[in-house]
């Protein structure tokens, strides 16, 4: 069973249009004003290389395909030869190879892809995308590189949601120029517990 990875570049502010640049985002590039120092650098690079496959929602789909083709070196090298999965209803012929737009139920096509795949399928950017995967409880880690800026303006990561969702830490470091980098996996059986009616709660802690 594949496992669905969400990593993000994020503002204080929970901002994370246009961090590498390449949109008409009033501030694109704005990770580049900070150094990740070595120790981010590698948790970039080993993110990737544990990386089975990309899925991604039409946006960042078509600002990766535009940017990655013409790149070498080893992220260039597996983000252009890693299956690639779009979930987009208007995306009709792909052009970056080993490329599938997903059409319908995204939550039915997410669960198909980890039937797939065995190892990490991973989501960049894609906020509308992540947002349903939150609301579906389909999001088996949350990687958060928080950068120290807070930008006022832009698309955010998290919205609405029908329900709480509770997340526990299980890594934090801080690297380069105040870069905090937090790991969270899903806490579903220790929210399940709290949403229980208390007489419930006593008598499973007997």
């Amino acid at each position: 069973m594949g496992k669905i990875v969400v990593t993000e570049f994020i503002s204080l502010d929970g901002v994370i249009e246009a961090p590498g640049g390449g949109e008409s985002f009033k501030y694109a590039g704005w990770s580049f004003k900070f150094s990740r120092g070595d120790e981010g650098d590698k948790f970039k690079l080993d993110e990737t290389r544990s990386s089975e496959a990309l899925l991604l929602g039409r946006v960042t789909y078509e600002g990766f395909a535009a940017a990655w083709p013409s790149r070498d070196g080893e992220f260039a090298d597996k983000f252009n030869s890693m299956p690639k999965y779009v979930v987009s209803s208007s995306l009709t012929k792909p052009t970056w190879n080993n490329s599938t737009v997903l059409k319908g139920d995204v939550a039915d096509q997410v669960e198909k892809l980890k039937k797939k795949h065995d190892g990490n399928i991973v989501v960049h950017g894609s906020a509308r995308l992540v947002q349903s995967l939150l609301q579906n409880d389909l999001i088996d880690e949350l990687r958060l590189m928080v950068f120290p800026v807070v930008l006022g303006t832009g698309k955010r990561l998290f919205g609405e949601t029908s329900d709480m969702k509770t997340l526990r830490l299980v890594d934090s470091k801080v690297v380069g120029d105040g870069v905090a980098i937090f790991t969270y996996q899903p806490a579903r059986e220790r929210a399940k517990e709290a949403a229980a009616p208390a007489s419930t709660r006593s008598a499973s802690a007997r």
